[in-house]
């Protein structure tokens, strides 16, 4: 292979990048998009977190679908933009958006809310080891948004489940 001229190297490695989608996005992040590119996916991610928490659901599991589609994506963009702290700052900012908008659909743990319930204490979690691997200077930004995500935690059906798995009714980082 390393014999081949430089064209068919090029051709090879085109062909090669195109079968992987992440990797193609990833490299039009980097090459193409340009220094705001970052701002601009966190700001339609953002309003993709605001929006879809709020207002009626048929059923506790329909908002739980809606929340796993959108960690889903913050996920995603943190892998094409290796934007952890941004993937953080949304995570929290999305759980603080259930417990503000949602009130009356996590107020109880019974039947219908556990799956939900379960899933709000999980992601805690691993918003809050996220963060923890951050740079002590993030901490002061993200310090307000865990710290509205717990409470709202432990004001809600969920607090068992929190106390269950060991979560910090505050944080230290503030």
């Amino acid at each position: 292979m390393l014999g081949l001229p430089q064209k068919e190297k090029d051709q090879l490695l085109t062909r090669l990048v195109a079968q992987d989608a992440v990797l193609t996005e990833q490299l039009a992040y980097r090459l193409l998009e340009g220094p705001d590119a970052l701002a601009v996916r966190r700001a339609a991610l953002r309003q993709q977190v605001d929006d879809p928490v709020r207002g009626y659901h048929q059923t506790p599991n329909d908002l739980l679908v809606i929340l796993r589609q959108l960690q889903a994506r913050l996920a995603y963009h943190a892998r094409i933009t290796d934007d952890a702290f941004g993937e953080v700052e949304l995570s929290l900012r999305l759980l603080a958006n259930v417990f503000e908008h949602q009130p009356a659909v996590v107020a109880r743990l019974h039947g219908p809310t556990q799956p939900l319930l379960q899933h709000l204490v999980r992601r805690t979690q691993d918003a809050l080891k996220q963060a923890e691997k951050l740079h002590p200077d993030y901490h002061l930004e993200l310090a307000n948004s865990a710290q509205a995500v717990l409470a709202g935690l432990y004001a809600s059906g969920a607090a068992p489940l929190a106390r269950e798995a060991g979560l910090p009714a505050t944080v230290a980082w503030g």
